[in-house]
């Protein structure tokens, strides 16, 4: 592609299993990093998105389906949110709804790809916009999965995995070591959530995750909504704490703080989000 803008109309498409999802609209910049091919692609229906290795990631008219989901759940139930640990969410989306908790202190952000955050911080600006400027968010170009091995015990209020899809550099993120170290510097109380994939395009990864957090935390549940560019639209979260499930209790303070900015998220969202899960999908998974 040479880095120059695409002036044609074309549709790009996301291949998965005999199907394929994409959108119209032009190619912008697409580069190869380190670890991954990254474009960006102007869309007609949704906007500016993002897609690594040639996988929707993020779209600016439709990102809020995904980071509102995998956000608030943790974020009003857990009972302290001082410290946040995100890994991955390198197009700023997680870190935005984070930013709008006035009771957090302190977010690190773990992303692998500095150049994923470098696009994005250049042609996704409706996403974080000023929130890359923001005191309290702390940007670290790690290794996710270094980084939680090397943190010490308890260190965190709320973990959130926003990453890709199961291959490549995010593979590890869904390994028992991994999720076992989230747990051992997860504080007391705190949450833990993770994007699942979807039970439908991804069904037996989606599986394999929710039943390794059951078999790590003492609770762990999924949360179902959409985001129509992922394949099949139909997508998952899975939250997983000990002790008690309190992800499926949001606190009334943060509900009033929160509910007004959100366009997808709300109490009531959230208790049917958790409560949709089909059938075939609960004989799968471990009680």
């Amino acid at each position: 592609m040479n880095n120059k803008l695409k002036d044609t109309i074309e549709w790009f498409d996301e291949y998965h299993q005999g199907a394929r999802y994409g959108l119209e609209g032009k190619v912008l910049r697409q580069e190869e990093s380190n670890f991954q091919t990254i474009t960006i692609f102007e869309s007609i229906k949704y906007g500016r998105a993002l897609l690594l290795d040639n996988c929707w990631m993020t779209a600016e008219k439709q990102e809020k389906h995904y980071h509102e989901s995998l956000i608030h759940p943790a974020l009003c139930g857990s009972k302290i949110i001082d410290n946040i640990l995100i890994i991955g969410g390198g197009d700023g989306g997680s870190a935005r709804e984070c930013l709008k908790y006035e009771e957090v202190k302190s977010i690190d952000l773990i992303e692998i790809d500095s150049k994923v955050i470098e696009l994005s911080k250049k042609y996704l600006t409706s996403i974080l916009g000023d929130g890359w400027t923001d005191s309290r968010l702390n940007i670290k170009i790690k290794n996710g999965i270094d980084w939680v091995k090397t943190t010490k015990n308890d260190s965190y209020d709320v973990i959130i995995v926003d990453g890709a899809d199961p291959v490549g550099p995010a593979k590890e993120l869904f390994s028992h070591s991994f999720l076992n170290n989230c747990k051992r510097i997860l504080k007391p109380g705190g949450i833990f959530a993770t994007q699942s994939e979807s039970p439908e395009a991804f069904h037996e990864a989606h599986i394999n995750i929710v039943n390794s957090l059951r078999q790590i935390f003492d609770f762990a549940d999924p949360l179902y909504g959409s985001v129509p560019i992922y394949p099949s639209g139909w997508w998952s979260w899975t939250f997983a704490s000990m002790k008690e499930a309190n992800y499926l209790y949001p606190l009334e303070s943060r509900i009033i703080e929160i509910s007004k900015n959100c366009q997808i998220w709300s109490p009531r969202w959230q208790k049917g989000a958790f409560s949709a899960m089909p059938a075939y999908i609960e004989r799968e998974l471990i009680k």
